[in-house]
């Protein structure tokens, strides 16, 4: 009584050892009333072993301890009884000393067989589910961090809608055969764009910032455009406008969406003001010599997402094409603004006559009167100057303008991109093995033994409890086999030996309930491994769920950030605090693009405002798109549509680490991969035209040389890459000719090395850049020669 208290108020394991130590005295009274009766007692014996394997969770060493414990009891109490019989008697306890060695023997090896098992399958299902539960946890992190980053980039009502739409897709195509059919089943792909009236447009271009970018490092780059532009997120978001994307150095956002706001110009206007007055600090605090022009215009946009990869948030429309012009004929350090915005202002600013139509040709052409917003800081001086950090002198002298901007901006401490994304809480070690612990205990007390009385009956009994336990079939042929088996030993056994049955019946009645008891094991054990199979199949179908919902997150990441870039910041080894930036040796940069696409985008009642014609352009784009998703092409990656202008690269993936230490040869492979790009869009193009029955011609441009790559926005992040190369592109872009494929004179040099011919232009002239030889790329097959990519 004293040690079963103690037990019951003890830890788990004395805990659980009074069930054995019950069980056990319970045996052994029977050797202090009657010795007789405890000679026959060797079922319970066992049943009392079998229980210490296969009910208590106890470790193996454990329970050998105890079953020796229990086994030895009973022999020894039988061998001092033996040494007060007469000889006579002496064989016959010797043999039954020895047939009970020999039962507890078995019953111990059958029940540590059983528990060695039972804990590998317990423990492989506390894997697999340990497994599951973690890439469960997993996936919720990595798709929190995933949605995070899609509505950064997109708003919400755009990213479900496209979500839903894959997941439904995946559903409904289960192989790559029919995801094919369905394509060329659809006569358009789907288009994401909804129409907003009334609302604001800015456009904001650092006026020398090109300059400033050629004396800086990679790093200094990256940090610099960062710092800028998550000045600018943070001056949008205080004057309730959008970023929509960001140009190079050109950053562009509007208000009234996607809710309408009744003072959308007052935003916009007031944004325009502060990025002013941020640069402003900038200029005077660090010496560089960069200033903010700011264009804005109300009206109407198409916003929304078109293509089928690197989705980015857009708006297209006469009045946005508008506030672009206003950008690019205003003023450094001055808002310019058009008459439509200046009344949706109600006098809120004064303004002054903004002349754009001297500046622009394309408000000249429109006959637009535009103006210039007073900044009210201005007309208070003690408003109009901010504290800010001033460099010293001397460092000033020996710094780079570069290098003090720098260091000024990262005093500003914007917001590191993607450290939304950090919040990982209620994933720790710890409680994965508290949970391992508490789910071993739960499995483990599921578990039951089993013990039938009579020696002649004990080896049939053994190999019915092993079979029971140990035969994977199911329960019904199980039971059934069982059912035969008990039939024919007890036929056997009782037809031979029936008045010594009968006899021991009466003397052992009381042993009824040790077979009850047996029968309960065989059935929890049944239902035990019932669980586990259910449990197996309910983490392989989980599995197979998770592993799916993992594929759709992965799909939607990489349409935001190329794969080589996402991997860092999403998942396990992401790097919230880093910024991402790459410098690059050789990189090939094309810019391809429709214009008359301009002249064919109208807004009327007829095509919906515009919104037909925008949904022929996702037709284009989505064409281009679908080119990536050939081997022959894996190398260019996509980095964004600027209206109907496709800008892509090749160069940028490839081993980490690696990228600048490719061959020549392998180097000079993708400008020929570039090319055969370009050409493959010119033949999308004329597919499109002869269904849609429109002339549409592209103007690519094509240079390769060294870039720098990065992810800049500290909101909404977003990959690009910069550099003279990529200047340069677009410049043969835009200077070039309908149908044809301008490349500078080191690109041709490269290309007629590959068995490409070129036709030399001659000189133009490049903004910037003065008088370039350029080339036209003929692109006539037949005058091509040995295009080993072709």
């Amino acid at each position: 009584y004293v040690i079963f208290v103690w037990t019951s108020r003890g830890p788990m394991r004395a805990r659980l050892l009074q069930y054995w130590f019950c069980d056990y005295i319970r045996s052994m009274k029977g050797f202090f009333y009657s010795i007789e009766l405890f000679r026959f007692q060797v079922p319970f014996f066992l049943f009392i072993i079998f229980t210490v394997y296969t009910m208590l969770p106890f470790q193996l060493w454990y329970a050998v301890v105890l079953s020796v414990i229990t086994s030895l009891s009973h022999i020894l109490a039988l061998t001092l009884y033996c040494t007060s019989v007469s000889s006579i008697f002496m064989v016959c306890f010797f043999l039954q000393l020895l047939s009970n060695v020999v039962v507890f023997l078995c019953g111990s090896v059958v029940g540590a067989f059983h528990k060695v098992l039972m804990e590998k399958t317990l423990r492989q299902t506390f894997q697999d589910t340990l497994r599951c539960l973690s890439m469960r946890m997993k996936l919720e992190i990595e798709k929190r961090q995933q949605e995070n980053l899609l509505q950064s980039v997109l708003p919400v009502y755009i990213s479900m809608k496209m979500k839903l739409a894959i997941m439904e897709r995946l559903q409904d195509c289960k192989d790559k055969e029919e995801q094919q059919r369905l394509v060329k089943d659809n006569n358009f792909h789907s288009l994401y764009v909804k129409r907003h009236e009334n609302v604001s447009i800015l456009y904001a271009d650092i006026v020398g910032f090109t300059r400033l970018a050629s004396d800086c490092s990679p790093k200094e780059l990256v940090i610099m455009l960062n710092e800028l532009f998550g000045k600018f997120d943070q001056i949008a978001k205080e004057n309730e406008c959008m970023r929509i994307k960001i140009l190079g150095d050109c950053y562009y956002c509007v208000s009234g969406l996607p809710v309408s706001l009744p003072k959308h110009a007052k935003n916009c206007v007031k944004m325009g003001l502060d990025m002013c007055e941020a640069i402003k600090q900038v200029r005077e605090a660090t010496g560089a010599e960069i200033n903010m022009r700011v264009g804005v215009h109300s009206g109407n946009v198409l916003c929304g997402v078109i293509g089928l990869r690197k989705w980015q948030f857009d708006v297209w429309s006469h009045d946005v094409t508008l506030a672009n012009h206003m950008e690019s004929g205003g003023l450094p350090g001055r808002v310019h603004i058009t008459e439509a915005t200046l009344k949706h202002l109600n006098k809120a600013y004064d303004v002054e006559d903004g002349n754009g139509h001297l500046r622009n040709p394309y408000l000249k052409e429109l006959n637009i009167q535009t103006y210039l917003v007073i900044d009210p800081r201005s007309k208070d001086s003690s408003l109009n100057t901010r504290a800010a950090p001033k460099p010293r002198v001397n460092d000033g002298l020996k710094m780079r303008a570069s290098v003090r901007m720098t260091r000024y901006l990262e005093s500003w401490g914007a917001v590191k991109p993607f450290a939304h994304l950090q919040n990982r809480e209620g994933f720790t070690p710890d409680t994965i093995v508290n949970g391992k612990s508490r789910f071993k205990v739960t499995v483990w007390n599921v578990c039951f033994p089993l013990s039938l009385p009579q020696y002649s009956v004990f080896c049939c009994i053994l190999s019915l409890v092993a079979c029971g336990i140990f035969l994977r079939v199911s329960f019904e042929l199980k039971v059934f086999f069982l059912a035969v088996a008990s039939t024919a030993y007890y036929t056997i056994i009782l037809s031979t030996k029936r008045d010594l049955f009968v006899s021991y019946g009466k003397f052992l009645n009381s042993q009824i309930n040790a077979n009850l008891k047996a029968l309960s094991f065989v059935v929890q054990n049944e239902s035990c491994f019932r669980q586990d199979f259910l449990l197996k199949y309910k983490n392989r179908t989980e599995q197979d769920e998770i592993e799916t919902r993992e594929n759709l997150n992965r799909l939607l990441l990489e349409n935001v950030l190329p794969a080589h870039v996402a991997a860092l910041f999403v998942g396990e080894n992401k790097k919230n605090e880093d910024l991402y930036y790459k410098s690059y040796n050789c990189v090939c940069v094309m810019f391809a693009s429709v214009p008359d696409f301009k002249e064919f985008y109208t807004e009327c009642d007829i095509n919906k405002e515009g919104l037909e014609c925008l949904r022929l352009l996702n037709e284009i784009i989505a064409d281009f798109d679908e080119l990536l998703s050939k081997p022959k092409f894996s190398g260019v990656e996509k980095i964004k549509t600027i209206g109907s202008t496709y800008m892509a690269a090749a160069g940028l993936s490839g081993t980490p680490g690696q990228e600048n230490n490719q061959d020549v040869e392998r180097q000079q492979a993708q400008i020929g991969i570039m090319v055969e790009f370009a050409i493959a869009l010119m033949g999308k193009l004329d597919g499109i035209n002869r269904h849609s029955f429109n002339s549409f011609r592209l103007r690519v441009g094509i240079n390769h040389g060294a870039v720098i790559a990065g992810v800049i926005g500290a909101r909404k992040p977003q990959y690009d890459i910069w550099g003279n190369t990529v200047n340069v592109a677009s410049r043969m872009e835009s200077t070039g000719e309908l149908g044809k494929i301008q490349v500078t004179e080191e690109t041709s040099d490269v290309l007629m090395k590959l068995g490409y011919s070129c036709e030399c232009r001659g000189f133009i002239n490049v903004k910037g850049k003065g008088e370039l030889k350029t080339f036209f790329l003929c692109t006539d097959m037949s005058k091509q020669q040995g295009m080993g990519l072709s």
